[in-house]
C-alpha cells in the first residue's frame, strides 16, 4: 500500500510516494512552471537518479495527470495508492489538527482563501483533482497552521480593533507547522527528554523563513503572522514591516492592493535589498563585491538574532536552538552569523562541527554547539512529508491523535 504526499504551490506541485509499511519514500518529484509553456516534471528516485519530462501543463489538473503517468512508468500501481495527504498552508483557527477531507472541509479551505489567496486555491485544485483521479483513496488535509493553534491569545492577537478579529479573522496564525513539529520531536529525542519537557527555538530558514518558540513541546509564539509576510527576512518577502510603509507607498505610487501584494510577496526580502538575488547562495557569493549583498546578509542576521533574543525572554529557559529547512540545514556560514555574539546568552557555536553539519552531504542531524554551551545548537533536516504520511495513515487506521504530544509518530522513537 502506498501513501501519496502532495504539496501544491501556485505554479508548482511537489509529490512523494511512500511505502505504508516502511514509511520510506519510493519515488518523488517536482512539477515546475505550471501554467507556462515550458513547464516540466523532474522525478527523483532513492538511488539519486532523475527523470525529466518537459510538457505543457496549463493547470494542476493536467500536472497531476502527468505525475500519475510518470508514476505508472516507475511501476507504481495506482490502485495501491490508498491515501493522499495534502499540505494546506492556511487552516486558520478552524483546524487545530489534520483531518479527513469532506465537502465541509473543502468549503472551509475555500473560504480561507480570502486570507491566503496565493496558497489555498492551489491546494484546493490539488485536492479536487486527486479526488477525481484517485477516487478510492482517503484524502487528508495537513495544515501548516495547525501546530500553532496552541499559542495563547496574547501571542496571536494584534492590537487592532477587536471587530477585525471577530468578523474578519485578523490574528496571527503562523506557518511551516509540520516542519516545526517534526524538528521539535527530533530535538527532544536528541536531547534525551520527553517532548513535553523541552523548550526550544526552532528556525525554519528557507526561501520562506520562520522562528517558533516552543514551550513544553507546544508552540507558544511564532514569527510569521496572519500571512507568510511577517517576521524574518525572506527570499522575496520582507518580514516585519511598519504597516504605514504600505499605505505611504500605495498613496505615493498610486498602486492598488493586488500590485502591492505582488511587491510584498515577490519583490521584497533579499530580492528587494539586492535588486537581483533571492537565493542566499548568490547573495553570499557576491557579498565581497556587491555592498547590497553584504547589507542583505547583515539585515537577515540582525532580524534572526532579534527573534532569538525575544523568544528566549518569552520562554525563560531554552534547551536548544534548532536550525532546519534548505538554508538552515546547508548554510554553515549563515548559521554562524545568526549565532555570532550570542555567547552571553549561553549560545556557543562550535565552528568545526558547524562546518561539516550539512544535509547536502548526507548529515541529517548534528549538535553544532560547544560542549559547554548552555543552550544546545542543533541542525535537523526536516521531513514534512513524513508528518503528512503518518497523519494520513493514522487517520485511515483510526489511530490519529489530534494532540501531537500524544501522537505515536515513528520518528520520536
Amino acid at each position: 500500500m502506498y501513501i501519496l504526499a502532495l504539496n501544491c504551490g501556485s505554479s508548482s506541485l511537489k509529490y512523494q510516494v511512500f511505502d505504508a509499511d516502511s514509511k520510506r519514500a519510493i519515488v518523488g518529484g517536482n512539477v515546475e512552471k505550471i501554467g507556462l509553456p515550458d513547464s516540466f516534471v523532474t522525478q527523483k528516485y532513492p538511488d539519486g537518479t532523475k527523470q525529466k519530462k518537459e510538457t505543457s501543463m496549463k493547470n494542476h489538473d493536467e500536472a497531476l495527470n502527468v505525475v500519475l503517468f510518470m508514476l505508472r512508468e516507475a511501476s507504481i500501481d495506482l490502485n495501491e495508492i490508498k491515501g493522499v495527504g495534502h499540505r494546506v498552508v492556511m487552516g486558520g483557527d478552524k483546524f487545530a489538527s489534520s483531518v479527513e477531507i469532506n465537502d465541509e472541509v473543502i468549503k472551509t479551505i475555500d473560504e480561507l482563501s480570502a486570507i491566503a489567496p496565493l496558497h489555498n486555491p492551489s491546494a484546493l485544485m490539488g485536492i479536487v483533482t486527486a479526488k477525481q483521479l484517485l477516487p478510492n483513496a482517503t484524502q487528508v488535509a495537513v495544515f501548516d497552521t495547525a501546530f500553532h493553534q496552541t499559542m495563547p491569545d496574547y501571542a496571536y492577537r494584534y492590537a487592532v480593533p477587536s471587530a477585525w478579529y471577530r468578523e474578519l479573522g485578523v490574528r496571527r496564525y503562523g506557518f511551516h507547522g509540520t516542519s516545526h513539529l517534526y524538528v521539535s520531536k527530533r530535538a527532544a529525542k536528541m536531547l534525551g527528554k520527553p517532548a513535553n519537557e523541552c523548550n526550544l527555538i526552532t528556525l525554519h530558514i528557507g526561501s520562506g523563513a520562520s522562528a517558533t518558540a516552543i514551550k513544553n513541546g507546544v508552540s507558544v509564539d511564532t514569527s510569521l503572522g496572519m500571512t507568510p509576510l511577517a517576521g524574518l527576512t525572506m527570499g522575496t518577502r520582507p518580514g516585519d514591516l511598519d504597516p504605514g510603509v504600505v499605505l505611504y507607498v500605495m498613496n505615493r505610487l498610486g498602486i492598488n492592493a493586488d500590485q502591492m501584494q505582488k511587491h510584498l510577496n515577490k519583490d521584497s526580502g533579499l530580492m528587494g535589498i539586492t535588486e537581483c538575488y533571492a537565493d542566499r547562495r548568490d547573495v553570499e557569493g557576491n557579498k565581497d563585491e556587491n555592498d547590497l549583498c553584504r547589507l542583505a546578509i547583515e539585515m537577515e542576521a540582525h532580524n534572526v538574532k532579534k527573534y532569538i533574543g525575544a523568544f528566549m525572554a518569552e520562554l525563560g529557559h531554552v534547551d536548544a536552538l534548532v536550525f532546519t529547512a534548505g538554508v538552515g540545514e546547508n548554510d554553515d556560514y549563515l548559521r554562524e552569523k545568526f549565532c555570532e555574539g550570542l555567547e552571553e546568552l549561553g549560545i556557543k557555536m562550535d565552528k568545526e562541527k558547524n562546518a561539516v553539519a550539512l544535509a547536502r552531504k548526507g548529515v541529517d542531524e548534528a549538535v553544532i554547539s560547544t560542549d559547554d554551551s548552555r543552550v544546545k545548537i542543533l541542525m535537523i533536516a526536516t521531513n514534512e512529508e513524513l508528518v503528512i504520511v503518518e497523519d494520513t495513515l493514522a487517520i485511515m487506521n483510526g489511530t490519529y491523535n489530534p494532540n501531537h504530544l500524544e501522537m505515536d509518530y515513528s520518528f520520536v522513537k
